[in-house]
């Protein structure tokens, strides 16, 4: 490590380093997405009490919540090829950001269902029963009565797993992502100076969490646009 700090330098990785920004912005928009969509499905059948299905879903989740991410990413990045070979499909070249992607969405998909289910369960029942008065399934009821109202009470959770997530990503050059992190690593072996790199990722890191708050407060004021502000603001 160099004895003298460079400042300068700070200014001259920070261009280099968000040249693989949209690598980051990439795992985060599909883990986040395919994580919803798994996060609704996988919380259903907790909250119809269905046998056997439950119970694994519970496993999942505490599994999930009990492991790190970094271990997650390894079980996935060996675990699926290694499954798949004893069905004689081989995806050992396939592109690791495939296999971020899958560990983020698994991840994510966990957290968002117990947040989902926490929301949905804050909808009164009552408002089904009235959905079914008018002539509404239960498939529309769900949509267009409780799902909108428990998207408002679950989005500042879901945001705050938005924002753990994209700091989870610095942990993709495990495997071979080049992302930002990967980037830096590689800067750090051929300049040794670890310490300015760190601090340009940490300000990249810090700007960009900066922005996407304010951009999730947005959207949680407008889904909140018809409480009463006491009620918004809880």
């Amino acid at each position: 490590m160099a004895n003298d700090f460079d400042f300068t330098l700070i200014a001259k990785v920070l261009p280099i380093l968000l040249q693989y920004l949209p690598v980051t912005l990439e795992i985060l928009v599909f883990a986040t997405f395919f994580g919803m969509l798994l996060g609704i499905v996988i919380a259903i059948p907790k909250l119809l009490h269905i046998p056997v299905l439950k119970q694994i879903i519970t496993i999942y989740i505490s599994f999930i919540r009990g492991t790190p991410i970094l271990v997650q990413l390894f079980l996935v990045f060996y675990g699926i090829p290694a499954l798949l070979k004893l069905v004689h499909i081989d995806v050992t070249r396939m592109d690791a950001m495939y296999f971020v992607i899958i560990t983020y969405t698994l991840s994510n998909a966990a957290s968002f269902a117990e947040i989902f289910r926490a929301a949905i369960l804050t909808v009164d029942r009552g408002q089904m029963e009235a959905a079914y008065s008018v002539g509404l399934s239960g498939i529309q009821a769900f949509l267009r009565i409780v799902l909108p109202q428990a998207i408002r009470v679950a989005f500042p959770n879901m945001a705050n797993t938005m924002i753990n997530s994209l700091k989870d990503t610095s942990l993709a050059f495990s495997i071979g992502v080049m992302d930002m992190v990967g980037r830096g690593e590689t800067l750090i072996a051929s300049t040794t100076r670890a310490l300015e790199i760190y601090l340009a990722l940490s300000i990249v890191y810090f700007v960009i969490v900066m922005l996407l708050e304010k951009v999730l407060k947005l959207n949680e004021r407008y889904l909140n646009r018809y409480m009463p502000k006491e009620a918004a603001s809880s």
